[in-house]
């Protein structure tokens, strides 16, 4: 196999050796050992045998609809361009938290070998989780991802935190909206965002405690969301009907106006906005009045 490192002579490490070898004890090919541009990192180009490449575990569920054009594409163009980023757990096991949509296409195709990049640190897969860019998250599957992985470092990272790992969550409130849609996929997470991003803070402490703290959040939203649930229905109940009442009955029931300094906590928040959705008058909402609200809501264009 080739070696390119910063010097002509210059031999790769002995864990990145070993990591190839593995490789094609596995039925893989170790094309080449390389450092690659920005940091200076080894890494493996190789192909990999399909049937031993997955998905991690933590990543968000696969679109069809994006697979199937990709696909088109890959036999339109008849060839395949874009290695999938790989990470090895253990040995015979290989995990993309990059490019499964590109893995599942290789698939169908019936190809039995998987052009990839494979980086020698498992522990790299949950930053690259974050920036995966081969579909663009909506809020739900960005979320469904965050407390995957969250979940994983549980069990694998228990003496590690949130704050550790600030950069491959992103934002605090993806962790407590992943709960709430864990339970719940049609859960109205892009109504109860803007909130939550004020309020929702990276916790300090231990994964095993801050999980058991998280899930009381989640609770918290879920309460507040099972009133505003009721509210709705009531308004719709008298006729008014508009995709944006959800959106309305928040804006006029939570707690954080635009003029505060100071926020509460995030306990306090969503305690007293369920006590403002349970007493918000509904005979006082006209259609138009949300129509209106709406229009003013919407995201500019371009």
């Amino acid at each position: 196999m080739a070696t390119w490192g910063r010097f002509p002579d210059e031999e790769a490490p002995k864990v990145v050796v070993a990591l190839a070898e593995q490789v094609e004890r596995d039925g893989g090919l170790a094309l080449a050992l390389y450092r690659e541009p920005v940091g200076d990192h080894w890494h493996i180009f190789c192909l990999l045998p399909m049937d031993k490449v997955e998905p991690t575990p933590y990543q968000r569920d696969l679109s069809p609809t994006h697979a199937k054009r990709l696909q088109e594409v890959v036999k339109k163009i008849d060839r395949f361009v874009d290695p999938i980023v790989i990470m090895s757990p253990k040995p015979g096991l290989y995990w993309t938290p990059n490019g499964n949509h590109r893995r599942v296409v290789l698939e169908k195709l019936k190809c039995k070998l998987v052009p990839a990049i494979l980086v020698p640190e498992p522990e790299v897969a949950f930053q690259i989780l974050a920036l995966n860019t081969e579909k663009a998250h909506n809020l739900k599957e960005k979320s469904l991802e965050v407390i995957r992985m969250y979940r994983g470092l549980v069990d694998d990272e228990p003496e590690s935190g949130e704050e550790g790992y600030a950069f491959q969550f992103e934002a605090p409130h993806f962790i407590t909206l992943g709960l709430l849609y864990e339970k719940n996929k049609r859960f109205a997470g892009g109504a109860f965002a803007p909130i939550l991003r004020r309020v929702d803070k990276f916790l300090k402490g231990r994964f095993p405690k801050t999980l058991g703290e998280r899930e009381e959040r989640a609770e918290l939203v879920r309460e507040a969301d099972e009133a505003l649930v009721e509210v709705v229905a009531k308004i719709k109940k008298r006729g008014i009907n508009h995709p944006y009442v959800k959106n309305f009955v928040l804006a006029r029931t939570t707690p954080l106006t635009r003029q505060r300094k100071t926020l509460p906590s995030f306990d306090q928040t969503f305690k007293k906005l369920k006590e403002n959705i349970e007493d918000f008058d509904i005979a006082k909402v006209r259609y138009e009045d949300i129509q209106r609200s709406a229009i003013m809501g919407a995201p500019a264009a371009g």
